[in-house]
């Protein structure tokens, strides 16, 4: 999955963020124009992180990364 320079604007590691997209709790469609996903998933350390994902003819790619907040917590499965 591609990360993108704005992904980053919260100091997550590059691997934290393909970790976290790959291991996702849940995906969650956000906006429809364009098309984006919530993508709420562990780091490397267990931490979950809050991915956006934008969905593109190209493939997808993580516009937004960051620790999870409360905000989203209720998209999770119960007990996590």
């Amino acid at each position: 999955m591609e990360v993108l320079s704005s992904a980053f604007r919260h100091d997550v590691e590059d691997d934290d963020i393909q970790h976290g997209g790959k291991n996702a709790v849940v995906i969650e469609e956000v906006a429809d124009d364009p098309i984006r996903y919530l993508v709420p998933g562990p780091d490397r350390g267990g931490n979950l992180l809050e991915l956006v994902v934008l969905d593109r003819p190209q493939g997808p790619a993580v516009i937004h990364a960051m620790a999870m907040t409360e905000q989203y917590r209720h998209l999770l499965p119960k007990g996590r």
